[in-house]
């Protein structure tokens, strides 16, 4: 499943190597790879893959799942189409609380004592994840599993899903996306040397490589 979900991004258009141009992640890192999962739901065949193999994940780890949960905003559409797929609720977390109406972050219908899985396009820092995951039980769900299409592997996203007691599940990674991309021409062997050396350790990548 991991390299044909790998493939589909590719074959979308949803990753961008970078090497000798980074992009600024939102949290200052600097990467010479990127993904745009927000491409998905215009290419429904390659989307309908992303869609079963969370269905697939769900079932062959017996997660618990009484609601399925997006994050705002990238999250919501493949939490949307999943919890239709499996006919399961579905509702979405936003980033804050909206400063008028009744202020909420969590919308849709109501969690307590509920089984709450969330879904992520995209795991970085999973700062994001899991501050939607504090928002999930403050409102009496109990929440222990996030999916997300995609991870970048950091340690310190390791460390805060672990002390948040949350099992990441992804249905790729980055190193099976740039194996792919190196099988298919995609990108070149010096061009897969920068994006490994990232990936290695993307902290110290952009002062080793001239980028600071």
């Amino acid at each position: 499943m991991s390299r044909h979900i790998a493939e589909a991004l590719i074959s979308i258009g949803g990753v961008g190597f970078a090497p000798h141009a980074p992009i600024t992640f939102k949290s200052g890192i600097k990467s010479p790879v990127y993904c745009d999962n927000r491409k998905f739901p215009f290419h429904p065949h390659a989307w309908s893959k992303v869609i079963h193999g969370f269905q697939q994940l769900i079932y062959d780890q017996h997660l618990p799942a009484d609601v399925i949960a997006g994050i705002e905003a990238a999250g919501i559409p493949h939490s949307a189409a999943l919890g239709f797929a499996m006919q399961k609720p579905s509702i979405f977390v936003r980033k804050e609380a909206k400063g008028h109406g009744a202020k909420k972050r969590v919308e849709g219908g109501e969690i307590e004592g509920k089984q709450v899985v969330l879904i992520e396009d995209l795991v970085s820092t999973g700062m994001s994840s899991l501050s939607g995951v504090e928002a999930l039980r403050a409102e009496g769900s109990h929440v222990s599993h996030c999916l997300a299409i995609i991870s970048y592997n950091m340690p310190e996203a390791a460390s805060a899903f672990a002390a948040a007691n949350v099992k990441l599940h992804a249905l790729t990674t980055f190193a099976e996306v740039l194996e792919c991309a190196l099988h298919q021409g995609t990108l070149d062997q010096a061009g897969a040397n920068i994006v490994q050396d990232w990936l290695n350790e993307p902290h110290g990548w952009a002062k080793r490589n001239g980028f600071e």
